[in-house]
């Protein structure tokens, strides 16, 4: 797994997230366990390495009343498009 934060110099960031095939399976179980146990979460945590960036990101069923910032989109390419 490789995470990586971008300072877009605007006072926003991105983070990406880049997973092998094999962990795709791994993070779906970590979810369903939540789902399944709203009061458990996971983390997503960086081997400490190099000159610093993202430590830990946490994972957890969020309290209905605490609001969103964020929200799910669809895929980043059209059927059949090619990365150039």
């Amino acid at each position: 797994m490789y995470v990586d934060i971008e300072d877009w110099k605007n006072d926003w960031y991105g983070i990406s997230i880049g997973l092998k095939a094999e962990e795709i399976d791994s993070l779906i179980d970590l979810l369903q366990m939540i789902k399944a146990d709203p009061e458990q979460h996971f983390h997503i945590s960086s081997k400490y390495e190099g000159q610093g960036g993202i430590g830990d990101i946490q994972v957890y069923i969020k309290e209905e009343k605490q609001k969103d910032n964020m929200s799910l989109l669809g895929k980043a390419l059209a059927p059949g498009a090619e990365i150039g």
